[in-house]
């Protein structure tokens, strides 16, 4: 009787993460240390133990790992195959992740299997002025450049679901923005300047000249600002519900200037369910989301919030948030009308933390941008509409540039007709 295929697969498991570990894997987990348990359905359990570059590979689980990564053989043979990506077969529904999420996608992305895709991310680190940077790339390394700029609290995880539709056309780089995910947390203020500075040099080390910058919500505000101090090193914006100043409701921002950044070196516990209840906030209808999605988001954020300067760089950020200026010489809303960068709004109609009623005053600031409404969206589009924002994404950034300058007169404000059921 012939064997199941499932079974088939699983016996060759032993053999290809024998070969992966052989090869060796990337600088990416240089500096790392964990524990990684793969747990394939009905083929069996195997741990990889990571040491600062240094791999080993045993069968069975461990107690407490830093990740555990869940599927079937047949995808995990085709992982380590280099057939797909862990990151897509996650996207598919196919792999779930718990733990530390970063870890994972550096795992993913860090094992030589030779030739695979240009289109399947691959983990790199950088150092800049000694502040370690994680990122995941993607897509031809000659190809025109695009940085995807994740928000406050998440990590470059939160746009993984535009991979697919840039990296066949595009070099797409992920980084988590320092105080965040995989990088490391330095003692800084986290003012908007201060961090596009960063990204500025960033770009410049891993060579990408005039990208295009992709950011959702602080990472919206972070491409602002880099499109306001350095218009020159950009190509264009994509804005997915950026992070305004506050216009109104600022009657604490005296008291929250008291706030020192450093009490978030005080521990502090975070239940599971109260971080995934908070995250399904964040969309429209929740339920278009796996479970396995908000328990891996939840895994992620507790487990960044674990770590004392990522607490402080956390509690820091949002606090430059709140009280950045809204009006005056250096205030948000003025300088905004000086931004010259071709850019491309996005908002969501049912954004409960940047709500879309924004859009109105970006496009009088900026009559020249393209301002698009998503109805019955959240703040994260992502992921709730991947395919609508995606194609959004890539037609603004495929336009030649006397089209995307031209396109804000004639279009701003509108609605894409993204509802579906949910």
């Amino acid at each position: 009787m012939a064997r199941p295929a499932a079974l088939v697969a699983a016996s060759g498991l032993d053999g290809l993460f024998a070969a992966r570990v052989r090869f060796g894997v990337g600088a990416a987990l240089g500096e790392l240390r964990g524990t990684v348990v793969f747990d394939i359905a009905v083929g069996g359990t195997w741990t990889l133990h990571i040491d600062e570059g240094r791999v080993g590979l045993r069968r069975g689980p461990v107690r407490r790992p830093s990740a555990t990564i869940r599927t079937d053989p047949q995808t995990m043979a085709a992982i380590l195959d280099g057939e797909t990506s862990g990151a897509q077969a996650f996207l598919d529904g196919r792999l779930t992740t718990r733990g530390d999420i970063a870890l994972a996608l550096q795992v993913d992305g860090a094992f030589d299997v030779g030739e695979r895709p240009a289109s399947y991310p691959r983990a790199r680190t950088v150092r800049l002025n000694g502040v370690r940077t994680g990122y995941l790339e993607a897509g031809p390394r000659d190809a025109p450049p695009v940085l995807l700029l994740h928000g406050l609290g998440a990590t470059n995880a939160s746009m993984l679901p535009l991979l697919p539709a840039l990296a066949d056309a595009y070099r797409v780089i992920v980084p988590d923005t320092p105080g965040f995910g995989s990088s490391d947390a330095p003692r800084w203020r986290y003012t908007m300047r201060e961090l596009a500075g960063w990204l500025t040099e960033f770009s410049a080390a891993i060579g990408a000249t005039r990208p295009a910058l992709v950011g959702n919500s602080l990472g919206g505000r972070i491409a602002i600002e880099a499109g306001l101090t350095a218009p020159d090193a950009l190509d264009r914006l994509v804005l997915l519900c950026p992070s305004p100043a506050f216009r109104r409701l600022r009657q604490l921002v005296p008291a929250v200037r008291l706030i020192n950044p450093d009490i978030g070196w005080l521990p502090i516990w975070l239940s599971h369910r109260l971080v995934v209840e908070f995250t399904r906030m964040m969309f429209s209808r929740p339920d278009r989301l796996p479970r396995e999605w908000y328990d891996a988001a939840a895994d992620e954020f507790r487990h960044v919030m674990s770590r004392p300067a990522h607490r402080r760089a956390f509690v820091a950020c949002l606090r430059q948030i709140y009280i950045e200026q809204a009006y005056g010489g250096d205030g948000f809303w003025d300088r905004l009308t000086a931004l010259d960068v071709p850019a491309l709004f996005v908002w969501g109609e049912r954004d409960r933390l940047v709500p879309a009623g924004f859009a109105r005053f970006v496009s009088a600031a900026v009559p020249a941008a393209r301002s698009v409404v998503l109805p019955d969206c959240g703040h994260v589009p992502q992921y709730e509409f991947p395919d609508e924002t995606g194609a959004l994404v890539r037609e603004f950034l495929d336009a030649s540039d006397g089209a995307v300058r031209g396109a804000g007169r004639r279009r701003s404000a509108r609605r894409v007709g993204a509802s579906r059921a949910g």
